[in-house]
């Protein structure tokens, strides 16, 4: 079966458009998503470009499962070069975007240079226009969708946006698919409001051919019955991702005042339980998925009594909960909202807003340099108020809406020691010193800072050996403090998400939390027997391997290597003070760490200072890719 899905190419500065069909040989090295986003990024952005410049490019991708029916086959991914790291920049996000693009008859938007006034790109199947967004242009991410909505009058219309936070190129203001679906990470909504480019706004009618019409309801009900049997799915389903929270936390592995302390011990306000009793409306879903992993909530009393809004996500509560020392959950679920409307990664900033806190109470910075705000850990006003500033750039929000390497030139060096970033993007709040693989993981990953990329949680498992090798293919150390076949852990988790990422399925389902649920050999038979391309699990590594490399190599060319990929130095130093009785007094061992390092290199086929080898590349058919002329 031929995908029929194309590629829209868009030029902003000439205002024209054109729609190309998308090459066998792209599909089977990438997939899609954020595959052959990635391809697109590396071979369109030349080293050195300005991040904020018309010479960037936007790259939106959905994989060739999305909206198609399967469980949870509705993510969006968009690439970038990005200007909080200067690396590769790549975001991904659930919602109804990707399913609505593939229905108008595209799997992929290239998008180039700069427009001279705000506009949003409006696509309804073959018609595709630039319009004037004047309207839209101050609107938060909500307003900016019924709008667009109520001047095409379909109410049917999706929409990726950006609030004031991009329109101000805020280094790390999200991309938005209302009411809460956000692509949080590596500032690609400032990429968007460089552009001049509102929105992309999507209406869909041509629906999507799958390969075997007779089998595609049984295959799919096999994987809903599947999903929804594992445990970490049914607590998924009833906590969201929330249900993280509450172990995480007992166990002493979130960071607390920035990261002073690796536990919320007055936090009992913060448990999803809480949540569940006090706020909760009813569950929502991503197009296509069972779990319904998020709900609508209202706060029903107190100063943010009236606030409606979706989520919230594991997320939130370190952002505006314990990074910043506050232990209310109505506040969390305020400034989660807000953040939404601006268009704000929650993670960057409560990260930033925790680091500036701590700087504050260490006297490295005053209310002189706050603009006389008093940064006290817990208050409210500065929680929520410092989300305007930053948003619109006013005042110190101006300077943490650089994110943390610009922000720390201009706050000084002294004050690098204390930020939690890692290639210039900071980490979520999650405390990595008891666990190496985590740390490793964030430390490697190709965007910066981030557990999205490879995090193995089930590590913290104490699985079988067994069951771990039937997983990995090799053995791997059941013993989550452990150094030794970790590197090669990671690897193989970075190779399963890129090719989740690529295919359109989100990673909740995967082996991110269980040995049960979906990896490589599951891609395989799921694209096979949908998209009628064959693949097999080996096949489906290689994906993956590519992907993975292709985003090393971007990075390579912009002057990363062995040196950036370490985890803050605070992990290293400070041993964590609470938490059960096994993760106390833990740092990260500087010279197991290298070893861990070493060996994940040997895993990918890298060198000892992780440049992918001409004979890795000729292996995993990326040879001679500087000279291939597809796009």
């Amino acid at each position: 079966m031929e995908l029929k899905q194309r590629l829209l190419f868009v030029d902003l500065t000439k205002e024209t458009v054109e729609s190309r069909p998308i090459p066998d040989m792209l599909r089977r090295k990438f997939l899609g998503g954020r595959g052959i986003d990635a391809y697109l990024i590396y071979r369109n952005v030349k080293a050195g470009t300005d991040p904020l410049g018309p010479g960037n490019f936007l790259s939106i991708g959905a994989g060739p499962l999305s909206g198609t029916g399967l469980p949870c086959g509705a993510r969006t991914h968009v690439a970038a070069k990005s200007p909080l790291t200067d690396l590769f920049g790549s975001t991904n996000m659930g919602g109804d975007f990707s399913p609505e693009l593939r229905w108008a008859g595209y799997d992929h938007i290239l998008i180039r240079g700069k427009s001279r006034h705000p506009v949003y790109l409006y696509i309804r199947d073959d018609q595709v226009e630039i319009r004037d967004a004047s309207r839209l242009w101050g609107r938060t991410t909500w307003d900016t969708e019924e709008l667009i909505q109520e001047m095409n009058d379909d109410r049917d219309i999706k929409t990726m946006c950006i609030g004031e936070a991009g329109e101000n190129m805020v280094r790390y203001a999200c991309v938005l698919c209302p009411p809460k679906n956000a692509g949080g990470r590596t500032g690609i909504g400032a990429v968007m409001g460089s552009k001049n480019l509102k929105a992309i706004a999507v209406r869909g009618t041509k629906g999507i051919e799958v390969n075997d019409p007779s089998n595609f309801l049984a295959l799919r009900a096999e994987y809903v019955d599947r999903i929804m049997r594992s445990k970490a799915m049914i607590a998924c389903s009833n906590y969201g991702t929330m249900f993280v929270y509450s172990t995480s936390n007992a166990a002493g592995q979130i960071r607390t005042r920035n990261f002073q302390l690796n536990k919320m011990v007055e936090g009992r306000d913060l448990e999803p339980e809480t949540f569940k009793e006090k706020y909760e409306l009813g569950p929502v879903a991503c197009v296509g998925c069972p779990i319904h992993c998020r709900t609508k909530y209202v706060v029903p009393f107190g100063e943010y009594k009236g606030t409606v809004a979706e989520g919230p996500e594991y997320t939130y509560l370190g952002a505006f909960g314990t990074e910043v020392d506050n232990p209310r959950l109505d506040v969390v679920l305020a400034a989660g909202h807000i953040s939404n409307l601006y268009g704000i990664d929650v993670l960057e900033y409560g990260s930033m807003l925790s680091w500036a806190m701590e700087l504050y109470e260490k006297g490295l910075i005053t209310k002189k340099d706050t603009g006389g705000i008093e940064l006290k850990w817990g208050d409210p006003d500065v929680i929520l108020g410092m989300l305007d500033k930053v948003a619109h750039r006013e005042g110190f929000g101006d300077i943490l809406a650089e994110g943390p390497r610009r922000a720390i030139e201009r706050l000084g060096k002294e004050t690098a020691y204390y930020n939690i970033n890692v290639k210039g993007q900071s980490g979520l709040h999650s405390d990595e010193r008891s666990i190496p693989s985590f740390a490793l993981g964030i430390g490697v990953s190709t965007r910066g800072a981030d557990h999205l990329r490879s995090r193995p949680a089930l590590d913290l498992l104490n699985l079988p050996k067994k069951v771990l090798e039937d997983l990995y293919g090799f053995e791997v150390e059941n013993d989550y403090q452990a150094y030794e076949t970790k590197g090669k852990m990671i690897g193989f988790h970075e190779e399963c998400y890129a090719v989740a990422d690529a295919t359109g399925l989100c990673k909740t389902p995967s082996v991110f939390f269980s040995p049960h649920l979906l990896a490589f050999k599951d891609y395989a038979r799921l694209v096979t027997e949908v998209t009628g391309m064959e693949f097999t699990e080996e096949e489906m590594h290689d994906v993956g391997r590519r992907i993975y490399t292709v985003e090393r190599l971007f990075n390579i060319r912009e002057g990363a290597g062995r040196k950036d990929d370490y985890p803050p130095e605070r992990m290293f130093t400070e041993p964590t003070p609470l938490g059960q009785e096994i993760n106390k007094g833990k740092t990260i061992d500087r010279e197991r760490y290298e070893l861990m390092l070493d060996e994940y290199y040997g895993y990918h086929g890298w060198d000892k200072k992780g440049n992918p080898t001409v004979r890795t590349l000729k292996k995993i058919g990326l040879d001679g890719l500087e000279d291939w002329k597809v796009f």
